[in-house]
């Protein structure tokens, strides 16, 4: 199942930006070819995972995007509090 390895992708890739990598909770959920991932860190380490101007939080996306493949699947990445 591809959800699975983007979902543990994202998580070792925000595991290692973050001081706290225990706070870290990754949860992906498929509905209609769509991959939701979504990201909760510890409060004050959000901005190390969203970076300047989103940056490294839109280089996770384009990793997750391209570790789904050409299957067809759409993935999101979200960051959530």
């Amino acid at each position: 199942m591809p959800s699975t390895n983007v979902r543990a992708l994202v998580e070792y890739l925000v595991k290692g930006l973050v001081d706290r990598p225990e706070a870290v909770s990754v949860r992906a959920t498929e509905r209609d070819r769509v991959v939701l991932i979504e990201v909760q860190v510890a409060p004050d380490e959000v901005g190390k995972v969203i970076g300047r101007r989103g940056r490294i939080v839109a280089a996770i996306r384009t990793l997750a995007r391209a570790a789904a493949g050409t299957g067809g699947q759409r993935v999101v990445v979200e960051i959530v509090q």
